[in-house]
């Protein structure tokens, strides 16, 4: 009995080290959490009351100018719009395509174990790498120009790793009694892709998406790169408007800005001014991306809800 006794008090002691453990690890990590949303609170806060007295319409609908009570962000918002859409119209499908071809259809050789690593290791690449990239092809090679359709398939690039990466991961965490359920049926690949692995793995996709839309629409030094420009006074026209009109494409090819260079601009400058401009287009900036963050989560959760395992 004696040794029993002992028994159960060592597992005892050593259930009570491991609580100590868990409560220590637990308390660790509630502190790293809290130092970033801490610091990330502190900063956004600080923007707010730098720039918030500048938000008004006439800051949304003016050009930048040398006179900071008259400048806004009109060309920059629109920039940055207009290259976030090039590069979701090209990225997503593309990083999509890849990664189902291959999670699903690629053999498993030894080329293929290359692309895989490349995939993986192009995610932690430098942005200015891109830049650099797309000033050689892009803008000298295809002679597309300093434009926003460069832009948009700079920042496809960047974010394709991303959203290839994720399409796999979501693709593997679909249970494989689906897909065999689906074969049994009679299925072939593409159907059971098309109509089982694509619609459950959805959600998870869309995670990518969002996490790849947020870093490309912060990005400065692959757009300072190919040539952004730094202050800009016009729009890309507008299809069919003008004399002559314009074609339905023609805003693609058009000269841009966007947000993250519009800030660097006022930043650079003396004038305290042009600083509360900097913080009110960095707010709006960080309101865009929580937009279209939110856009994203919404879809995944209709998806979500019309999914039934």
């Amino acid at each position: 009995m004696g040794g029993v006794a002992e028994n159960l008090q060592e597992i005892r002691a050593a259930i009570a080290r491991h609580k100590r453990w868990d409560l220590l690890f637990a308390l660790l990590g509630l502190a790293s959490l809290m130092i970033g949303v801490l610091t990330f609170t502190a900063l956004f806060g600080q923007m707010v009351i730098a720039g918030a007295d500048r938000l008004s319409p006439d800051f949304f609908l003016n050009f930048p100018s040398r006179r900071p009570e008259q400048a806004g962000i009109l060309s920059a918002w629109v920039g940055s719009a207009l290259v976030m859409a090039v590069t979701a119209l090209v990225a997503v499908p593309v990083g999509v395509a890849s990664g189902v071809y291959l999670e699903e259809y690629a053999p498993k050789n030894l080329l293929t174990d290359i692309i895989e690593i490349n995939v993986t290791n192009l995610a932690g690449v430098p942005s200015i790498i891109y830049g650099l990239l797309a000033l050689g092809i892009f803008v000298y090679q295809f002679g597309l120009g300093q434009s926003i359709l460069t832009a948009g398939l700079t920042l496809a690039l960047l974010i394709l790793p991303v959203v290839i990466v994720a399409t796999r991961e979501a693709i593997r965490a679909i249970p494989v009694s689906i897909r065999e359920g689906a074969y049994a049926c009679g299925a072939t690949r593409w159907q059971v892709v098309r109509d089982h692995t694509l619609p459950y793995s959805s959600a998870g996709i869309l995670t990518g998406v969002i996490i790849g839309m947020a870093r490309a629409i912060g990005e400065t030094a692959p757009i300072i790169t190919i040539g952004a420009l730094t202050f800009i006074a016009f729009l890309p026209p507008a299809p069919f408007a003008g004399e002559p009109p314009a074609g339905l494409f023609d805003w693609l090819a058009s000269p841009f800005t966007v947000l993250p260079i519009q800030m660097f601009n006022w930043t650079s400058r003396p004038e305290e001014a042009f600083h509360q401009n900097a913080a009110a287009a960095g707010l709006v900036l960080v309101l865009m991306t929580v937009a279209m963050n939110g856009l994203a989560i919404w879809l995944r959760y209709r998806l979500r809800q019309g999914i039934k395992w």
